[in-house]
């Protein structure tokens, strides 16, 4: 069977009290995972327990391998997210790293996430007994015709609504109504709940990289140094701030203060909720006697300005989506890092319960914007609702410098293959490669590269050269946060002591390196290693595909052996690698950077693994026919030719996912299998200025259904449009009916405030779907 990944990358948008449509959503993303999972168990392993709804996700993609011969693997390994959508971000994180259960989540969103629930008990004391006398004032205020309830809430809830939103009016005046230890208690509860409901193992394959990040705004900011030409440097506040967690097999995503830190801070509504501050946190930490001994060390690492200047107790933490509404450049960010061990189709997917919201009622409204519209919507409505159009245009311009990549090394091949049969044509023993073998080819090859590129090399070997040290930079950064330094001044530094002190000459007048520079590749390039693998894996999925001079068990057998091998390098490449103590060493870094080289190339070993490595081809070889076994020898062997052209056409970065990436939308809009007329005909929470739902029940179990449904319907066509041939209409059209009758049953007993919305939305999915 032909392995792939769909490799989803999620990005979740702010919208106060549409995050229950969003966890709905997130829901159906982790009823995929937890399917996929147990789809690709080993024979050995103990099946999951998987829900009416993850049965239907296994039976997809047991007929996508029947069908297409395609054995998919459906993950996600990025997760961004604003606000609501932080919040939502961070649990699905939690649950599919270290398989709880979103279960708790859903009882907190549809019980807690309501305005009397979340109201200051100081507040509640104040609304009872303070301002009585401003009660019927304030009732006939939302009664009145033309009000805001009447314009924006359904007439079967307005009662409800008249009277919550009266008790947060007559709450205290002039501070946030709702409490933010009651917040931040309720986040750590879910999590704790989710460990102790935990359904199943990890749902990413092992030792691959889970990476979360939410959004918030540091309300003071902090200085942050800029280089000028002219002054050499000036201080301008940053107030944006990402928290970010990335964390592989057998370790946890964060300690629970930290992720508890993350979803609070992130969510932190102006007007509604406090502004977070560490106090808050400790006061949490100390009532429930919560275990946290890296507090400093992550507090330092998260907020390394304020640290140093000894004001971490008055930092304040407000809503992410004030600055940062949709965390696509993060997520791009993390792109170039992610191991590739398959064919990968790599997307971002975005949750977006109500598009165009702002744009659409400002372009239908033919006044003129008076005086506080303008006000607010410039201070907070429209920044918010800003498109993601330049995070968009960076992708498509990366797609297409992908594509142009791949048709040069598609142009380049013909030549490259002669140039490596004329090296190694007839050299002895080509058909019996062993470990010494190899490890001399692959020298012969390498030097042969650099002398046939000529004067072009000393671009190549300068490409080669800053990539590596750019790589070596960001893993210093982040195995020793406490050096407070960025990556770009660790990066001038290693550049100064290499080329300044060590004398490093990347190309000669001939175009080769020098000795030490020789050296310095080989103890440290791991990205070439990488690119290497990846390359001949690509040949092996991809391009000798279906041709009857190789078997296809033999293509497999090759095939798993290079995952392997790759899987040994990349084991090496996270900055946790390094071990215990590699913190300690690099506080000497300022002072000898030799000293935190020397032991990443100790801690590392790559000569070692290219010893293990060669060892795992050579055996695997001996299994092959020679047809195949001479392709695998000359695709590994020319790759140095290959990297001398197409590495400069990237800037040193390479290309660690080799295919463009894609985006897909899930939004109301675009699932429209049920009911037509997106968000307006189905979701609740948008009424009261997407406040909605914080005001009724009814209104968060019909948008986290939606959000289930709607859910489910999208990710069956993003699975599907992975395919090169898709499955049929009627096939899609059975699958989906499936997967809604099954959410359907599964959330009938537990959705009870509007007794008739199952039925009704069952019975519409039978009329349209038959």
């Amino acid at each position: 069977m032909r392995q792939k990944e769909l490799r989803i990358a999620l990005v979740c948008y702010g919208g106060i009290s549409l995050a229950v449509y969003m966890h709905g959503v997130t829901k159906e993303v982790w009823h995929v995972a937890r399917a996929s999972c147990d789809f690709h168990r080993d024979p050995g392993e103990k099946a999951q327990e998987l829900s009416a709804t993850a049965r239907v996700y296994r039976r997809f993609l047991e007929t996508i391998e029947d069908r297409s011969g395609i054995r998919l693997r459906v993950l996600n390994d990025i997760i961004a997210g604003s606000s609501a959508g932080g919040i939502n971000g961070l649990f699905l994180a939690e649950a599919l790293h270290n398989g709880g259960s979103l279960e708790p989540l859903t009882e907190m969103w549809l019980a807690e996430a309501d305005t009397d629930r979340l109201l200051d008990p100081d507040a509640q004391l104040w609304t009872r007994y303070a301002k009585s006398l401003a009660s019927p004032l304030i009732l006939a205020l939302l009664n009145r015709p033309g009000n805001a309830i009447n314009e924006s809430v359904a007439p079967e809830t307005r009662n409800e609504v008249r009277n919550k939103l009266s008790r947060l009016i007559r709450s205290r005046w002039f501070e946030p109504p709702f409490s933010g230890i009651h917040f931040s208690r309720l986040i750590d509860n879910a999590l704790v709940a989710m460990k102790d409901k935990a359904c199943g193992p990890r749902l990413l394959p092992p030792n691959h990289p889970l990476d979360a990040i939410v959004t918030a705004t540091d309300f003071k900011g902090h200085l942050e140094t800029l280089r000028l030409h002219s002054p050499s440097q000036v201080a301008e506040s940053e107030h944006r701030l990402t928290m970010g967690f990335r964390a592989f097999g057998g370790e946890q995503l964060a300690a629970r203060p930290e992720l508890v830190l993350a979803a609070r801070a992130t969510a932190s509504f102006p007007g509604a909720f406090p502004a977070f501050q560490l106090a808050e946190l400790d006061k949490l930490v100390a009532e429930r006697e919560i275990d946290w001994p890296r507090r400093d060390r992550y507090l330092r690492k998260l907020l390394p300005a304020h640290a140093r200047a000894g004001n971490l107790d008055r930092v304040a933490l407000i809503d992410g989506s004030v600055l940062n509404n949709a965390p696509f450049e993060q997520v791009i960010s993390l792109l170039s890092e992610r191991p590739a061990q398959r064919e990968v189709d790599r997307r971002i997917v975005y949750i977006d319960p109500r598009p165009d919201r702002v744009g659409r009622a400002l372009r239908e409204d033919d006044r003129p914007p008076g005086f506080f519209p303008v006000i607010f919507g410039s201070l907070s409505t429209i920044p918010r609702e800003q498109p993601v159009r330049d995070s968009l245009d960076q992708l498509a311009a990366h797609s297409r410098e992908v594509e142009r990549l791949r048709d040069t090394v598609e142009a380049l091949r013909p030549d490259v293959t002669a140039t490596v049969e004329k090296l190694f044509g007839r050299t002895l023993f080509l058909d019996s490669p062993t470990v010494a073998r190899l490890t001399a080819w692959r020298g012969k090859a390498q030097t042969a590269a650099a002398k046939q590129a000529g004067y072009a090399f000393h671009g190549y070997g300068e490409a080669k050269f800053n990539g590596i040290v750019t790589t070596l930079a960001a893993t210093i950064r982040e195995g020793a946060p406490e050096l407070g330094l960025e990556t770009g001044e660790i990066d001038a530094r290693l550049h100064r002591y290499l080329r300044d002190e060590r004398g490093l000459q990347i190309s000669g007048a001939k175009g080769a390196a020098s000795a030490e520079a020789i050296e310095f590749f080989r103890t440290h390039d791991l990205p070439f290693r990488i690119r290497r693998l990846r390359l001949l894996a690509r040949r092996l999925t991809r391009d000798w595909e279906g041709e009857e001079s190789i078997p296809e068990n033999e293509r497999e057998i090759a095939r798993s052996a290079v995952y392997d091998a790759l899987s040994m390098y990349l084991d090496r490449e996270p900055a946790s690698s390094l071990g215990e103590g590699f913190a300690e060493i690099a506080e000497a870094f300022e002072a000898d950077p030799g000293v935190v080289l020397e032991a990443i190339g100790e801690r590392r070993g790559l000569k070692e693994t290219d010893l293990a490595v060669d060892q795992l081809l050579a055996n695997t070889m001996s299994q092959l026919s020679s047809a195949l076994k001479r392709r695998m020898l000359l695709s590994y062997l020319g790759f140095p030719f290959f990297d001398t052209v197409t590495l400069p056409l990237l800037r040193g970065e390479g290309l660690t996912e080799f295919d463009p990436v894609k985006v897909d939308r899930i939004s109301p809009d675009d699932a429209l299998s049920i009911r037509d007329g997106g968000t307006s005909e189905t979701l609740r929470g948008t009424e009261f200025y997407n406040f909605g739902a914080f005001f009724s029940r009814t209104y968060r179990e019909n948008d986290y259904l939606w959000g289930r449904l709607h859910g489910a319907e999208r990710m069956i066509d993003i699975i599907n449009s992975t395919l090169d041939e898709r499955l049929d209409t009627e096939t899609i059209r059975d699958f989906k009916r499936a997967l809604f009758n099954a959410v359907l049953d599964e959330e009938q007993p537990r959705l009870k405030a509007d007794r008739d919305l199952v039925d009704r939305i069952r019975a519409e999915v039978e009329a349209r779907m038959g």
